[in-house]
């Protein structure tokens, strides 16, 4: 498994432009992630869109990368237009979800398991943590609130692992807590 401590650095390489600061060491960049190699995919996948998202211009750099309360957190800093920004924070949106559907030892389909410490786990690597429990017609529901322009973004959605997008999401329809 000698590749398990080489796919952050080869993700730090490949997406240089959106660490900082360059330097010799690509796991001592700001921002490099802090996580398991079944997440390489997604952050993969994540960078790409971000790429895609700032090339008409302004600034982007990580600041951090890491896993929290089971899921994936990814912070940034820069300064682009509104349209890039949200974007950007689609990009990361959708890198999030999909982290609480991904083991995050292996990659394959997950869930969110606790033994007093939250882990997004495949049956194989929950290693007797107990599956957290979902009331029926809320799994994969996000509520995701974000800053665009002078502009505060709010959404409910459902992520679809599939397709890894998002699908709007009446809060009328959703269940009402008990």
């Amino acid at each position: 498994m000698a590749h398990t401590l080489s796919w952050k650095t080869e993700l730090v390489q490949a997406y240089r432009d959106l660490f900082a600061p360059p330097c010799d060491t690509a796991l001592a960049v700001r921002g490099a992630p802090e996580c398991g190699l079944g997440w390489h995919d997604l952050l993969d996948r994540m960078c790409v869109r971000i790429q895609t998202a700032i090339r008409a211009g302004g600034t982007f750099k990580f600041s951090q990368i890491k896993e929290k309360y089971g899921t994936l957190r990814v912070y940034w800093d820069g300064r682009l237009s509104a349209e890039a920004t949200i974007q950007v924070e689609e990009a990361i949106a959708l890198a999030e979800a999909r982290s609480a559907t991904c083991c995050e030892v292996c990659g394959e389909s997950g869930r969110l398991h606790s033994d007093g410490w939250l882990t997004t786990r495949c049956a194989t690597h929950a290693e007797g943590r107990a599956p957290v429990e979902v009331k029926p017609g809320l799994e994969n529901i996000y509520i995701v609130s974000y800053v665009a322009g002078d502009r505060n973004q709010v959404t409910c959605r459902r992520y679809d692992r599939g397709t890894d997008t998002f699908t709007e999401v009446d809060p009328a329809s959703l269940p009402v807590e008990e």
